[in-house]
């Protein structure tokens, strides 16, 4: 009997916390959040017996096949797949033939480490800021005096798996023209970036950071913002004042990449980048068991690889231990339903349709993916599944149910 999931990495998230787990759950339990329990619980039965699955059986040469159902966690790095394709069929209907733009955004260190805190309340703040800064940046008419069309996309990592929220922005490279407050002209026309250029990004960052803090301190005159642990003098107004202060006088990083080549380019980095989880199966080298047993009496290590940025993007490998490589992944599992893919602008779900029919009629163009290759904008359709031994498509499905369930630990 063989299995239909294809070749497996040497080590795998979910063996970190099949491994790891239990003894990580019983000394940080009390801290995690149900979603973080979920997410621990989710990915280390995914595609195992405990989910069930079904076997298929060739009815011309016996041989069987067995699959596992998937866990679908969204921080599951096996689960994402499907739901990329069918995510990224459904954006190709929405590209423009024109030039796009990428642009960064990232909260710096003091501010990401009260985000952490707080994320369902201070990532929304980070979407808003971004939008906002885009939005009123590209209506100046001294820069470009339109209305842009905008996908943001929340990443809170780095390589090295430490808390590192920031926002990637993919934007059309011109828009409608509109005013200075976003109004539309009553005559529609196109307006075109600069070939090469899109906006200042010293303006971005400038207009950003005071957005950002602007949206920090309404949330902290509405008591909005919890301080534990070593953030907890933050609480005192005159504290948080003298904390807010220096960052209205620091760089926030704000940067534009180069801009993608057209709407192929933008569909095949969105395939990367839109459904990633903080770290995939494909980056773990190794994995050492606790030397006194799984209860914590000692400690495992896992090694992953990463690109150091700091070092001329060299590809490196770095040891952790087995509970450090589990907290650094489990502050990456976002709030239970907050959306980290958001679209703005001439993308914004109300009047896009109206409003994309309306660019393509002043760019004197049919729908965009009439010319996009057939792999890059649509699903594959499913193949007819045949035996891996004979080829034969006479198969008995067999379906496997559920192993139960073991008593759930008590963490609080």
């Amino acid at each position: 009997m063989t299995s239909a999931a294809g070749p497996r990495p040497a080590v795998e998230v979910a063996d970190v916390i099949r491994e790891h787990g239990a003894a990580f759950r019983a000394k940080f339990g009390g801290t995690l959040t149900g979603t973080q329990h979920k997410a621990l619980r989710d990915l280390a039965v995914c595609r195992t017996a405990a989910l069930g699955g079904h076997v298929e059986r060739c009815l011309d040469c016996g041989h069987e096949r067995i699959a596992y159902n998937s866990c679908r966690n969204r921080h599951c790095p096996k689960c994402q797949a499907l739901a990329r394709a069918q995510w990224l069929e459904r954006q190709a209907q929405h590209l423009l033939p024109v030039a796009y733009y990428h642009v960064v955004f990232t909260l710096p260190p003091a501010v990401a480490e009260l985000a952490l805190a707080n994320p369902r309340l201070l990532y929304d703040a980070l979407f808003q800021a971004a939008a906002q800064t885009l939005r009123e940046v590209a209506a100046n008419p001294k820069r470009l005096g339109a209305q842009l069309g905008m996908l943001l996309v929340l990443h809170t990592w780095g390589q090295n798996l430490h808390h590192h929220p920031h926002i990637h922005a993919v934007v059309t490279g011109g828009g409608l023209a509109c005013n200075a407050r976003g109004d539309l002209e009553a005559s529609p026309r196109w307006q075109s970036c600069r070939p090469g250029f899109f906006l200042p990004v010293r303006v971005l960052s400038r207009v950003f950071r005071g957005k950002y803090l602007d949206l920090l301190r309404r949330a902290f005159d509405r008591g909005q913002l919890v301080f534990p642990g070593r953030l907890a003098p933050l609480a005192d107004r005159s504290a948080f004042t003298r904390w807010l202060t220096p960052l209205y006088r620091q760089e926030w990083v704000v940067y534009a990449k180069r801009p993608f080549g057209g709407p192929a380019q933008v569909l095949k980095y969105l395939a990367r980048y839109t459904h990633r989880v903080a770290i995939g199966n494909q980056r773990l080298v190794d994995m050492t068991p606790s030397p006194l047993g799984g209860e914590g009496r000692g400690e495992g290590t896992v090694t992953f690889r990463y690109k150091d940025y700091a070092d001329a993007q060299r590809h490196k490998t770095m040891t952790v231990s087995a509970e450090e490589f589990l907290r650094r992944f489990v502050q990456h599992v976002l709030p239970k339903g907050f959306v980290k893919i958001r679209h703005y602008g001439l993308l914004a779900n109300r009047s896009r349709a109206q409003r994309l029919a309306l660019c393509r009629s002043l760019l004197l163009a049919v729908n965009v993916v009439a010319h996009l290759p057939a792999a890059a904008s649509t699903v594959a359709p499913a193949r007819e599944p045949t035996c891996p031994q004979c080829g034969g498509s006479r198969l008995a499905v067999c379906v496997l149910l559920r192993e139960p369930a073991p008593p759930r630990r008590d963490t609080s």
